[in-house]
């Protein structure tokens, strides 16, 4: 199967948190209007959402184990609201997709961001809708590029 072969019949996961869903649904809409002119139809991608970032490390998981997926991305905001929990759960989130990936064999994406000292303010709020956009392209373009590598790989 050739390089166009394989991205045409990928299909990817996209996993989002719903806490602040107004600014994290940029990334996805940013993602899904990416990945299509990169060689995945965004219609291969399965979109799935979580009460919070600390859920997404799991949910990617059991989407890995279920073979369906050449790839999984995931989307969320974890905010410094002045506690040290934060840190914690900034963390794990992270650790955990990473050893979804290593365990799995199924390339995870991380658009999680963990801003520190991030105010519900229109500053905040816009600068961060913004970047998720990029975020979201930046996705994409890292999705794609590593279902190519990976794909050579095993035809080798």
């Amino acid at each position: 199967m050739n390089q166009s072969e394989t991205l045409a019949t990928a299909r990817i996961a996209f996993i989002q948190s719903c806490w602040h869903s107004d600014i994290v649904n940029q990334c996805r809409d940013s993602f899904l209007s990416s990945i299509g002119d990169l060689g995945i139809p965004a219609a291969h991608v399965d979109l799935f959402e979580v009460p919070g970032a600390f859920e997404i490390p799991l949910h990617a998981k059991k989407l890995a184990e279920s073979g369906r997926y050449a790839g999984i991305v995931a989307a969320g905001l974890v905010v410094d609201g002045g506690i040290y929990r934060h840190d914690f759960v900034a963390s794990a989130v992270i650790d955990g997709l990473m050893r979804v990936q290593l365990d799995s064999g199924v390339p995870v994406f991380s658009a999680v961001l963990t801003p520190h000292h991030f105010h519900e303010h229109d500053a905040h709020n816009g600068f961060f809708r913004d970047h998720f956009i990029k975020k979201g392209r930046e996705a994409a373009s890292a999705c794609v590029q590593t279902v190519q590598a990976l794909a050579r790989l095993t035809a080798a």
